[in-house]
């Protein structure tokens, strides 16, 4: 009995594969390295002490995906596959929408065929789009400013609707914040292939020389320094969330359950770099840039269900994702 992990050689992916590898989980990865390098399944195994089949498909690609089910006994899936920039999700939204949804339809029909119904999704914070207010509680109102985050609110209606037609699918929905850090051994961290979407690469290649400066997308939002505030969690706390959602998966009896994984504190762009540039002495240098097409003013979580259901809490705080991500760019990168 193995444990299929879509996307597992990404960021969370890897992190969470080594996280259920040393919990003593059978594990099962598929990925088709467009945003990810092979190496991660040696990297994997080495931090690990322990093996696993990889196998390079992509989730639109039917029956080289069936080849895994019918290869490997899958008694849960963790999908965290698919393309997940959100101001790339506005200028390619038929590639978003294509790889996201059908991709995942594909995988849920995969699963339904094999009698595989217990999924674990990686949702995010997006499907929020503008909160009412903050925190930002599981059963607030749902909206998107972005294609990418119109993908995940998709795929979550589409797996409730699954379990609604079927009450033998067990459904975890996972909605992230802003994962940022990197295991502490320095192996393994954030390394998109070509220039960072994301703002902690980013601020790794500007200190690392591989960038002149740091954007920072807009200084007019209703913040105390006017830039996006955003609720920042390590990833290896991320990763130990979705241990917590196997476990409960496993106990549950046709559900469908919604959690957020943050830390329930926000910081701002600039108090992230401000706090890069004190774990680490290393001064960044950034610009103001234009605000990007899909971003809002602030966004962080109520974890409080998590914490009550799951018995999940974010542990490691900012100064640490901020050292760790460096050690493992200064490890790798430069």
């Amino acid at each position: 009995m193995s444990i299929l992990v879509t996307g597992g050689t990404g960021f969370i992916g890897s992190h969470t594969a080594i996280e259920l590898l040393e919990k003593g989980e059978e594990i099962v990865i598929v990925d088709n390295l467009c945003n990810s390098k092979i190496e991660m399944c040696d990297k994997i195994k080495e931090i690990s002490g322990k093996d696993f089949k990889f196998y390079k498909v992509d989730l639109l690609d039917r029956e080289n995906l069936e080849k895994v089910f019918k290869e490997n006994d899958i008694t849960e899936v963790i999908h965290f596959a698919g393309l997940k920039a959100v101001g790339e999700s506005c200028e390619k939204p038929i590639e978003y929408y294509h790889n996201n949804i059908t991709g995942t339809l594909v995988l849920v029909d995969l699963m339904r065929k094999y009698k595989c119904k217990n999924i674990v999704f990686s949702s995010s914070a997006t499907v929020y789009g503008k909160p009412k207010e903050l925190p930002i509680k599981e059963d607030f109102p749902l909206s998107t400013t972005n294609p990418y985050g119109t993908t995940k609110l998709m795929i979550e209606q589409i797996l409730t609707d699954i379990h609604k037609s079927d009450d033998e699918w067990n459904v975890i929905i996972l909605r992230y914040f802003n994962p940022i850090g990197a295991h502490e051994s320095g192996e393994i961290g954030e390394n998109p292939n070509g220039i960072p979407n994301n703002i902690m690469p980013y601020i790794n290649y500007v200190a690392a020389d591989k960038l002149d400066h740091l954007n920072v997308f807009g200084n007019d939002y209703d913040t105390p320094d006017g830039t996006g505030v955003r609720d920042y969690i390590h990833v290896v706390d991320l990763a130990l969330g979705h241990l917590k959602a196997i476990d409960k998966i496993r106990k549950m009896n046709g559900q469908v359950e919604i959690y957020n994984l943050g830390t329930g504190q926000g910081y701002s762009v600039l108090e992230l770099v401000q706090n890069f540039e004190k774990a680490n002495g290393i001064k960044i240098k950034y610009e103001i840039a234009e605000r990007r097409p899909g971003d809002i003013a602030a966004c962080y979580a109520d974890p409080s269900k998590a914490k009550n259901e799951l018995g999940w809490v974010a542990t490691r705080n900012l100064e640490q994702m901020c050292r760790d991500s460096w050690r493992y760019t200064e490890k790798n990168l430069k």
